[in-house]
């Protein structure tokens, strides 16, 4: 028996065939149903030549056809790698051309995304199979693609059998960062590292079979296929989808299905609010409620438990996601934490000497354990920077209790130095997103004469909100020192972000010069 990641599907279509699987765009799909149109595309992908190791993506919305794509090519063997469909077509070519994709399936309303570059990246002629969107006015299968329905309508439904089977430690996903700086890296994601989270996801929310799980996040995103689909269809329960995150459905999927469990990040959260419709549908199913993260307001957080929606906040990258999360019970003892290493992770903080630093000492948080990525694809010498010794070093910035539980304080290549006194970002923007006045907020170190280096503040007002640079700095008074004070600021539309909900702040220091030039 080989127990690649496919074995899920196949498993749950034997043991709970006719228990739902999805809910998508409120249609339920079983367990069974989810298997039959897995095993029909791996028959597929078996035609077009396609063998273990090899690289298959696809550029698709949210869709049962993403998962089936996945399972089948986890049966396989084939390494899977789904691209952030927000991508421009150079950023694409990259993408496909980096991991030697051979096959590409794509939705009809992303064609444009990438229908420029379709002769210079590495998919071949005839792999390029198009799935019917439903979004209005998108284009017809051009001639140079297959319909996936098509052409898996005739295909067997049985389990494909195979000649050389994946094993539990091969490759299963490659996973691309999300570039805030430099050229995006492929985290090579193997098979048992995927059990192990599933495992570990099962275990911190008590996953039950009767569980429905909402989440909207992409699952291009690793929150949204490795937190949220594979735990819950490992586990047999329901995953609510829709193609895309719409606040006001996401609101009204919690009482319509009766959620359970709910993830949304931060960003997400605060549009969900903003609707209002939390205030008129019953929220009384929900048992676990997570997103947040470092960038998590504590009025969000209070806003969401007047609610009755305690918000479980943790802390994970691409490269080891969920390894660190807080407990329920610690909701509000441990009020700001992130919590406790998972079950099969080890943490810690790397001090500036090497060894690791006492509580209350801020260092890098490090990790070890079977979540950790396998490294960069094609990438040795970054692999090397980021796991020395089998230990992942995260570049996040932190400190941990007297009873072991992490705090964010910033990203390490964030803190700048004013005056010789280190300085965290993240803290000025925590403080900041109190403000009733301010939607959103990012802080970057800058140049100075006389300091070496001082903050600059990117503001979003809130919605019909006037706020002066004088009043930011005065709530600011007592709450942070004053060498923490962003010297400048500037007031700006929106902030400029990645699919996975970071602040590109490398486009905000692009933006200083610009400043500068038109500071009086």
């Amino acid at each position: 028996m080989h127990w690649d990641i496919g074995w899920i599907a196949t498993k749950r279509a034997m043991i709970t065939p006719d228990r739902t699987a999805l809910i998508y765009e409120d249609k339920t799909i079983s367990y069974k149903e989810l298997n039959d149109g897995t095993n029909r595309f791996a028959h597929l992908l078996q035609e077009k030549g396609l063998k273990k190791g090899d690289r298959i993506s696809v550029l698709l919305l949210n869709c049962p056809e993403f998962l089936e794509v996945f399972f089948a090519a986890a049966k396989l063997g084939l390494i899977f790698v789904p691209l952030n469909f927000r991508l421009v077509a150079p950023e694409l070519k990259y993408q496909l051309n980096d991991c030697g994709a051979r096959i590409l399936v794509f939705h009809d309303a992303l064609i444009k995304s990438f229908e420029s570059i379709r002769s210079e990246v590495s998919v071949e002629e005839d792999k390029y199979l198009y799935v019917k969107s439903g979004v209005p006015d998108a284009p017809p299968c051009p001639d140079w693609a297959v319909s996936y329905h098509e052409a898996v309508r005739s295909l067997s439904a049985g389990e494909p059998v195979l000649d050389a089977p994946p094993a539990i430690e091969d490759p299963l996903a490659i996973m691309y960062t999300s570039g805030v700086t430099g050229a995006p890296k492929g985290a090579v994601l193997s098979h048992q590292q995927t059990y192990y989270k599933n495992a570990q996801m099962m275990m911190y929310t008590d996953m039950r079979e009767t569980d429905v799980y909402l989440s909207q996040l992409p699952l291009f995103h690793s929150g949204g296929l490795f937190i949220s689909a594979t735990p819950t269809l490992c586990r047999g329960a329901a995953l609510i989808m829709r193609q895309g995150f719409d606040p006001d459905k996401f609101a009204s999927d919690i009482e319509r299905h009766r959620a359970t469990i709910i993830l949304a990040l931060t960003t997400m959260w605060r549009l969900v609010l903003a609707t209002g419709k939390l205030d008129h549908v019953d929220l009384r199913s929900v048992r676990v409620v997570l997103g947040g993260g470092e960038r998590t307001p504590p009025s969000m957080l209070d806003d969401l438990a007047a609610k009755g929606l305690h918000m479980q906040q943790g802390l994970g990258l691409t490269e080891n996601s969920a390894m660190i999360l807080l407990p329920r019970t610690d909701l509000h003892r441990k009020h700001g934490s992130v919590g406790l290493p998972g079950f099969f992770t080890h943490a810690w903080i790397k001090g500036a000497d090497g060894n690791e630093a006492p509580p209350g000492e801020i260092g890098e948080i490090v990790a070890k354990g079977p979540t950790v990525m396998s490294g960069y694809w094609n990438m040795p010498e970054k692999t090397a920077e980021a796991i020395v010794s089998g230990v992942l070093h995260t570049g996040d910035l932190g400190y941990r209790d007297d009873d072991g539980y992490f705090y964010i304080v910033d990203r390490a290549k964030d803190m700048y130095r004013s005056g010789g006194e280190n300085v965290y970002p993240a803290e000025i923007e925590k403080v900041l997103a109190g403000h009733p006045g301010i939607s959103d907020v990012a802080v970057i170190g800058v140049p100075d004469d006389k300091w070496g280096e001082t903050g600059m503040a990117f503001v979003v007002p809130a919605k019909g909100a006037t706020v002066s640079k004088d009043e930011l700095l005065q709530y600011l008074d007592g709450k942070v020192a004053r060498y923490k004070y962003p010297r400048h600021v500037e007031f700006i539309d929106a902030l400029p972000m990645t699919a996975s909900g970071k602040v590109k702040k490398v486009d905000l220091k692009k933006r200083f010069g610009d400043f500068l030039r038109s500071e009086p």
